[in-house]
């Protein structure tokens, strides 16, 4: 074998090394963030429905019932730019606010459904998500 195939295998041997340490990194980050939502869109942890506060049950009797809502914005269009639940087409997701005793305004947190009936709660304004479980 020549000098400069030589070089050619070592370059290759070392590239395959990197890539292969670079996805052990990967998996294991991944695996750390699957529990509050991760980046990728996987599914993130659960909560019962009896686990909610009271105002999310509430608010999602209103949802199951179809409403009136308390908030202009519920039932508007969830966007999911956090990239935070499984991707899907814009428009499936829907967002209604759980309304949080004391705040001023809407709150942080809120009830997110998709269009297959699955129901994501937040508590911290789409920083991480809990899919709703009964």
């Amino acid at each position: 074998m020549s000098g400069r195939m030589r070089r050619l295998v070592v370059v290759a041997r070392l590239g395959i090394s990197v890539l292969a340490a670079c996805a052990l990194i990967s998996c294991d980050s991944l695996s750390l963030d699957v529990g509050s939502g991760a980046l990728d869109g996987t599914i993130p942890g659960t909560v019962k429905v009896s686990d909610l506060p009271p105002e999310a049950r509430a608010t999602l009797d209103l949802i199951e019932s179809g409403g009136p809502f308390p908030f202009r914005k519920d039932g508007d269009v969830f966007h999911n730019y956090e990239g935070l639940l499984p991707a899907q087409r814009d428009g499936y997701y829907r967002e209604y606010t759980v309304v949080t005793p004391g705040s001023p305004d809407r709150g942080a947190r809120r009830i997110v459904t998709g269009r297959d009936g699955e129901r994501y709660y937040t508590d911290d304004h789409y920083d991480s998500f809990r899919l709703v479980v009964e």
